[in-house]
């Protein structure tokens, strides 16, 4: 199997059903250990420290670059030097191959 974060995610708009919580399980064990699945198995997170804001915004930028070549797109809070990001296929109402691809691609940064 290709390696998460050499796969492009492909376009969901609905219609099929978002992965299962051990298919979910398994993906996320090819993540950094610091991503989580949401106890309802509809969204993946990570919370990220930096040293300042310029470090942050760096990293946020960076992950807006990802979201928008792969088309998939995460919500992100952040602040001076913390950066939350949740990737969640919205058009299923749960989790998808294209939120590992991103979180592996995200782990690469």
């Amino acid at each position: 199997m290709k390696e998460l974060s050499a796969r492009k995610c492909v376009p969901c708009e609905g219609g099929v059903p978002p992965l299962t919580p051990a298919k979910a399980k398994l993906l996320r064990k090819q993540l950094h250990k610091d991503w989580r699945i949401a106890k309802d198995s509809k969204s993946l997170t990570r919370s990220l420290k930096f040293k300042d804001f310029y470090r942050t915004m760096g990293f946020a930028n960076a992950v807006a670059y990802i979201a928008n070549t792969e088309d998939h797109h995460p919500d992100l809070e952040l602040g001076y030097d913390y950066c939350h990001i949740t990737f969640a296929t919205h058009s299923i109402g749960g989790l998808s191959d294209n939120d590992f691809i991103c979180a592996a691609k995200v782990d690469r940064l």
